[in-house]
C-alpha cells in the first residue's frame, strides 16, 4: 500500500482551524540521562519534523514536562531555521505537571502557575503565540473558574489561541465545557485522550461528550506503547534489547509500566488481545499495509476524531504510520475490528447503552 503521502485536514472541533488528520507528537524528541528509548536528538527530531511537514502535516504536539522541556526547545530551534513555517503549523503544547521539584507552586493549574507556564513554553518554543493550549490534567487542587479564567485570558491577550484539555473523566469534561459557557469564556475545542484498540473505555463518556459538544478528540498513543504493532506473537519471549524497545525496556523492569509505555505481560495472558492481533494481522495482509497502519486508520475512521497523535523514533517508523492516511478500511473491517477489541461493560453503562437503544438520535 506504501506510496507518497499527503495528509488530509480536518476541523478542530467547532473551530475554524483545520489540522492535518496526523499529529505529529513529539514526547520522544530529546534525549536525557536514564530516559526511556527511543528518545532522539535534536538532528534526527528536526529530520522527522522535515519528513511529517513534507507529507503535508502541519499540527505538531508537544508539552512542558517531556523531558523537562527539552522536547519544546527542540522544535522551538527548529523554526528559528525555518521561521517561514511558523505560521502555517499548529502547536500544542500542554500544562500541569511539575516543572520546579523546589518549587510548591510549579505545578497544577492555578492562574499563577498558568500563567509562568505559559510563558517559559513561549521562550522555548521561540514563538510569540501557542496554537493550543492543553491542560495536562484535571486539577483538584485549583477551583476551576481560576483555571479556565486564566486560559481564557491567555487567549485574549493573544498568547494562546484556542484552548483545550487532556486526560480527564467524562464528569470533568462536561463541567469545564458546562462552567466555560456559563461564564461567556473561549469554549474549550479539543480533548486529546487516550483512545485505542486496547482502550476503548474513552468511547463511554468521553466521545459522548465530543460528539454532543462538538468538541475534537485527538487519540494519544494509537498503538498503545507498542502492542498494537504486530510484533508479537503468542508464547515467544520479546527478542528485542531493552535499549532500543520501549516493551522490553518495561519487562525488563516492571515498576517501569503505564499508561503510555504498558507491560506486554498483563495483555499476554487474555485470548481478546492475540484474538485482536490476529485479525489486524489479517486486515494488514489484505490492504498489504502494517498491523500498525490499520490500527490508526480504525481510529481515524471514528467520529468526532480530527487528529491521531502519532509517534516515531526514525524515518521508516514515521513513513509507515503516515502511510495510514491512505488507508480505507471497509465497514465489515470496522466492525470486525470493534467486535475483536470489545470489552465487557460496567455498570451503569451496559443498562445505559441497552436502554437506549431505539432511542437514538441522527443529530
Amino acid at each position: 500500500m506504501a506510496g507518497a503521502v499527503h495528509l488530509p485536514y480536518r476541523y478542530l472541533g467547532k473551530s475554524g482551524l483545520k489540522v492535518s488528520s496526523l499529529c505529529l507528537g513529539t514526547m520522544t524528541f530529546g534525549q536525557q540521562e536514564g530516559c526511556r528509548p527511543g528518545q532522539s536528538n535534536e538532528v534526527l527530531s528536526h529530520q522527522l519534523l522535515d519528513q511529517y511537514i513534507g507529507a503535508g502535516g502541519n499540527f505538531i504536539d508537544t508539552a512542558d514536562i517531556y523531558q523537562h522541556g527539552l522536547s519544546e526547545r527542540i522544535i522551538g530551534q527548529y523554526f528559528v531555521k525555518r521561521p517561514e513555517l511558523r505560521s502555517k503549523m499548529i502547536i500544542a503544547t500542554k500544562v500541569f505537571g511539575p516543572m520546579e521539584r523546589d518549587d510548591v507552586n510549579a505545578r497544577g493549574l492555578s492562574r499563577h502557575h498558568i500563567m509562568q507556564a505559559a510563558e517559559q513554553s513561549l521562550h522555548r518554543l521561540n514563538s510569540d503565540y501557542i496554537d493550543l493550549y492543553q491542560v495536562h490534567c484535571w486539577d483538584d487542587g485549583t477551583p476551576l473558574e481560576e483555571t479556565l479564567r486564566a486560559l481564557n485570558d491567555l487567549v485574549v491577550c493573544g498568547k494562546v489561541r484556542y484552548v483545550g484539555v487532556s486526560n480527564v473523566t467524562g464528569w470533568q469534561f462536561q463541567k469545564i465545557i458546562d462552567m466555560g459557557r456559563q461564564l461567556g469564556l473561549n469554549q474549550i475545542v479539543s480533548n486529546q485522550a487516550q483512545y485505542n484498540l486496547l482502550c476503548r473505555s474513552t468511547e463511554w463518556e468521553i466521545m459522548e461528550v465530543c460528539k454532543r459538544e462538538g468538541v475534537a478528540c485527538l487519540p494519544w498513543s494509537p498503538l498503545k506503547g507498542g502492542l498494537l504493532t504486530g510484533k508479537f506473537q503468542r508464547d515467544r519471549e520479546i527478542s528485542e534489547d531493552p535499549e532500543s524497545s520501549r516493551v522490553a525496556w518495561v519487562e525488563a523492569d516492571k515498576s517501569r509500566s503505564n499508561q503510555s509505555h504498558p507491560s506486554l505481560q498483563q495483555w499476554a495472558d487474555r485470548e481478546m488481545f492475540w484474538g485482536l492481533t490476529d485479525t489486524l494481522g489479517d486486515i494488514a495482509v489484505a490492504h498489504e499495509a502494517s498491523v500498525a497502519q490499520v490500527a490508526i486508520a480504525w481510529l481515524l475512521h471514528k467520529p468526532t476524531v480530527a487528529s491521531v497523535v502519532i509517534g516515531a523514533r526514525n524515518a521508516a517508523q514515521l513513513n509507515d504510520n503516515l502511510q495510514a492516511a491512505n488507508l480505507r478500511l471497509s465497514q465489515d473491517e470496522l466492525d470486525l475490528l470493534d467486535k475483536k477489541s470489545e470489552i465487557e461493560l460496567p455498570y451503569p453503562y451496559e443498562m445505559v447503552f441497552r436502554m437506549q437503544r431505539g432511542r437514538e438520535r441522527d443529530t
